[in-house]
């Protein structure tokens, strides 16, 4: 079955294009003009995935990607004609599971969009999802479904979080640089000195830990990456 994406962009000239390109790779492109539209088509019909542009008529793109979030994981790549780091690393903390400028290439636009898909789905070679599910003192992560759980509690991280977590924890004990941890997430190209990895984990920080400020499970190696402490017992 074809995978629905939901297009939020007021630029029907741009969002002709992506939706010709994108139904001929084989999705099945809805276009919304406006954010309330876009909220409304979300609340409506079940999409795959959400582009979602950072300049909207009625809604900054930043305020609907932080409601969408809050009421829903579907991945969420950004668009928009921005340039400065910070409205990457803003979209970044509040939900956004990639981010890319325009102009850009529909070609990069589809490889990005099926890399943030892969980690939805649990990539692989097809067939159904294996139920495995690793455990460190309270904190689960269901492989199969996944999902991040505290005392039984779901937390809330995007797709791309759940992988990043994911390539922590099952190298637990073992330093991981910034780059070594973006090779393993393949499909993405995030650059390791414009802090998107580091935006990632304080989020993943203020999911699992109890005091993100003083973390007992992710902890930070000074100038040389991350470390997933694997013998904590909470």
């Amino acid at each position: 079955m074809a995978e629905r994406i939901l297009m939020i962009d007021d630029d029907a000239r741009l969002a002709g294009m992506v939706s010709d390109y994108l139904g001929g790779a084989g999705f099945r492109v809805t276009v919304a003009g406006t954010g309330q539209a876009g909220e409304t088509l979300l609340k409506r019909e079940a999409f795959d995935a959400v582009i979602l542009d950072l300049m909207l008529p009625d809604a900054d793109g930043l305020d609907l990607c932080r409601r969408l979030r809050a009421s829903s994981d579907v991945p969420i790549l950004m668009l928009t004609a921005r340039g400065e780091p910070m409205d990457k690393v803003v979209g970044l903390e509040i939900g956004a599971d990639d981010y890319l400028a325009k102009p850009f290439e529909p070609r990069e636009l589809q490889a990005r969009l099926r890399a943030i898909l892969r980690r939805r789905s649990g990539s692989g070679g097809g067939g159904t999802a294996k139920s495995e599910v690793l455990r460190f003192g309270r904190l689960e992560i269901d492989k199969g479904a996944r999902v991040v759980r505290v005392d039984g509690e779901e937390r809330a991280i995007t797709a791309y979080q759940f992988a990043l977590l994911l390539a922590l924890a099952e190298r637990a004990g073992r330093v991981l640089s910034r780059d070594a941890l973006m090779d393993l997430l393949k499909g993405e190209k995030l650059e390791a000195f414009d802090r998107s990895v580091d935006v990632h984990v304080s989020r993943i920080r203020a999911a699992i830990e109890d005091d993100p400020k003083k973390p007992r499970r992710i902890l930070t190696l000074r100038g040389t990456g991350y470390v997933f402490a694997k013998d904590r017992d909470r």
